[in-house]
């Protein structure tokens, strides 16, 4: 089983925070998806006819696109690859583009579960944020999307916004689990460069909280979750049992996927592929029947790094027969022998075959993952 992830690169507005890549330069949308349906065809054989068992549309901002255009797309990838009829078909949307006939129409040509970008119910927080919907557009979104029949609903939301209390962050998971959604991915706030933010952040306009604080705020997004029957599954992303986005959680496994649109990437186990982060250079090679991006072949030390990195960050962990079936005695020892300092200081556990990060661990997960990489 594989997946397939489609880069919709367009956006209204930029939002002060983010840093994917986008455009808001609506006027190339037509000739985007044109480009999009050639490299459905050309990248077809990259995944060696796997059956697709999920299919995302991230961004940018997939609900820009009519739910015309969204099933052109679903149709070229049936006709291309063979995709099970119970696939997982996921689509981002901004609380302010959905309407009941909108929903309507694009559950009716497949797409059966929503991400929807709230970010926070705060209208003071969204303002700051950039975002183009308030508090309420978002609470109607969720309703509304119930009320069609979507019963696989996930809301993304941010913490570590400068002026947040804990208070008004708790109140920001009440609100969330009180619309009784499956899913909740929570990220903390990050200062990417490049982006609006990190420019008034070295300016000195703005400052990040304090680490006390971010622990304290994620601690509470574990705690309330927990309150409401969400299992911690990965570091970033809650759900009710058997709600778990069997998409993102295909990366966190290892499973093949393709990247379609500009800056998506696509593996394969054996490769790495990196579309061009740019519409027009996107477009430019495409019309000569080539994909512009990076390609990279994985070593072993690769490999190994990579499912430290994906498995660490889960509920899963690391099993200790896979990883010496999968790497052989010599990574298997080395990580024997890495882990044990974590394990002294609590940071990390191990249950019968299996090694995670404990509680105390996830609040320094990148700088452990590091230090166990082979290099």
């Amino acid at each position: 089983m594989s997946g397939i992830y489609i880069h919709i690169p367009f956006c209204k507005k930029r939002c002060h925070y983010c840093d994917f890549y986008k455009s808001v330069d609506l006027l190339q949308v037509d000739s985007f998806l044109a480009a999009l349906s050639q490299e459905i065809f050309l990248r077809k054989d990259y995944l060696n006819e796997r059956i697709i068992s999920t299919i995302y549309f991230g961004g940018g901002t997939p609900s820009i696109l009519s739910a015309k255009q969204l099933c052109e797309i679903l149709d070229l990838i049936r006709t291309t690859y063979t995709v099970l009829s119970e696939a997982e078909i996921t689509m981002e949307a901004n609380p302010d583009d959905l309407s009941a006939e909108y929903l309507k129409e694009i559950k009716s040509i497949g797409i059966n579960r929503l991400s929807i970008g709230i970010q926070s119910f705060s209208d003071k927080d969204l303002i700051f944020m950039g975002r183009r919907h308030s508090a309420m557009q978002a609470i109607e979104a969720v309703k509304m999307s119930q009320s069609v029949g979507f019963e696989n609903i996930s809301i993304d939301l941010i913490y570590g916004i400068p002026g947040m209390s804990v208070k008004q962050w708790k109140e920001n998971l009440q609100q969330a689990f009180q619309l009784n959604v499956q899913h909740l991915s929570a990220y903390h706030l990050t200062f990417h460069k490049g982006t609006q933010f990190w420019k008034q952040l070295t300016k000195g306009y703005i400052r990040e909280i304090d680490e006390d604080e971010s622990i304290i705020q994620f601690e509470t997004l574990i705690e309330e979750a927990k309150k409401n029957d969400f299992i911690h599954y990965e570091i970033s992303n809650f759900a009710l049992d058997g709600f778990f986005s069997r998409h993102n959680t295909s990366y966190w496994n290892q499973t093949e996927y393709l990247g379609l649109g500009p800056s998506a990437h696509s593996y394969n186990k054996a490769t790495r592929f990196w579309n061009v982060s740019s519409v027009k250079k996107y477009l430019q090679h495409i019309d000569n029947k080539t994909i512009a991006g990076r390609f990279e072949t994985l070593s072993i030390n690769d490999k190994f790094n990579d499912y430290l990195l994906t498995r660490l960050r889960t509920c899963w962990g690391i099993s200790k027969n896979q990883l010496l079936q999968q790497f052989g005695s010599k990574y298997f020892q080395y990580f024997e022998q890495k882990i044990i300092h974590y394990i002294s200081l609590g940071f990390i556990e191990e249950s019968n075959d299996n090694v995670y990060i404990t509680k105390k661990g996830l609040f320094i997960l990148d700088s452990i993952i590091e230090e166990l990489f082979y290099v």
